[in-house]
Formats: structure tokens, sequence, C-alpha cells
């Protein structure tokens, strides 16, 4: 059972969210010739004050543009 887990910066619509999990289900499935069904993907949405970009916060780093 492929479990592929997917880590993106928080805020972008659910919509693109459910999207990406279709797309990567669908990949997985063509490559690794696997029913849909055995596929998981955990999306995990990353506050932007957890995420770091050469040596600050993307929170800091939007605050100071």
């Amino acid at each position: 059972m492929p479990i592929i887990n997917v880590n993106i910066m928080e805020g972008r619509p659910k919509e693109k969210i459910e999207r990406v999990i279709a797309d990567i289900t669908k990949t997985i499935t063509t490559t690794l010739e696997v029913p849909k069904e055995n596929v998981r993907v955990i999306v995990t949405e990353i506050p932007k004050s957890h995420w770091g970009i050469a040596g600050e916060s993307v929170e800091k780093r939007d605050a100071s543009n």
C-alpha cells in the first residue's frame, strides 16, 4: 500500500488540495500499477511561522514585504 506524504505551506483552497490528492493518486496507480483503493495520500499544511527560508520564517518574510 503506497503512502505518500505531502507537506505544503498553509493557505491553499481546499479544492486545490483535493486536486493534489487526486493527481498524486492517479500518478501512483499508473506508475506502480496498484488500485487507487490502495493509495493513501497525507497532506500536511505547515503554518508560515513554521516554514523557514534563508534563516527566517515565511511569516516574517511576508510581513517585511
